[in-house]
C-alpha cells in the first residue's frame, strides 16, 4: 500500500512510533506541452489530499511541488511554471481547507534547463520574485532543493537569507 491510499491509518503508526512531519513529493516536467493543467491539478490536489490527511493525524506536512531541470528551457519559463504550480498548490490547499500555517514548503530552484545556460543572479531574482508572488505569510518557511543546481552555496544562502527577509517583512508590514 502506497501513496494516499492508507495514509491516515500510515499517519497513525508513525505518529505513535514519534513521527511529526511527513514530506510527500511531486515532479513535473518542463516541456513544448508540459506541464498540462490537469497534470498541475492533480498533482496539487494529490498534494493537498495529502497534507490535510497529516494534519488530520497530528504531523506537519511538508509539501514539495518539484519541477524537473532535464531540459533545455531559460529560467523565466522555469519562473513562470513555478509560480503556475505553487499558485495552484496553494489554491489546493484552500479547497481543502488545510491549515497553511501548518505546512512547510519545499519548493525547486528556480533555474533554467540543465542544457541552458545559467546565470546565478537571475536564479536569485526569480526564485525571490516567484516565492514572494505565490506564497502567503502564512506560510512560516520554504527551503529550497540545492542539490540538482549549479547555484553555488554562497548564492544558496543568500537566496535563503533573501526568503527570510521578504517573509520578516511580510509579517511585518
Amino acid at each position: 500500500m502506497t501513496g494516499l491510499e492508507g495514509l491516515g491509518a500510515r499517519c497513525a503508526k508513525y505518529y505513535e512510533a514519534g513521527a511529526r512531519f511527513a514530506k510527500w513529493r511531486v515532479v513535473l516536467k518542463i516541456g513544448a506541452n508540459e506541464p498540462s493543467e490537469h497534470s498541475i491539478h492533480e498533482n496539487t490536489y494529490g498534494l493537498a489530499r495529502y497534507a490535510v490527511t497529516c494534519q488530520e493525524n497530528g504531523f506537519v506536512p511538508i509539501i514539495e511541488p518539484e519541477i524537473l531541470v532535464d531540459d533545455s528551457h531559460d529560467i523565466l519559463k522555469c519562473a513562470a511554471i513555478t509560480e503556475r504550480v505553487l499558485a495552484a498548490a496553494y489554491k489546493a490547499l484552500s479547497d481543502h481547507h488545510v491549515i497553511l500555517e501548518g505546512t512547510l514548503l519545499k519548493p525547486n530552484m528556480v533555474t533554467p534547463g540543465s542544457d541552458a545556460p545559467k546565470s546565478e543572479e537571475e536564479a536569485n531574482v526569480n526564485l525571490n520574485a516567484t516565492i514572494q508572488n505565490t506564497t502567503t505569510t502564512t506560510t512560516p518557511s520554504s527551503s529550497m532543493q540545492h542539490n540538482r543546481s549549479s547555484v553555488d552555496s554562497f548564492a544558496f544562502a543568500q537566496v535563503t537569507v533573501s526568503l527570510l527577509l521578504l517573509r520578516a517583512n511580510s509579517v511585518v508590514a
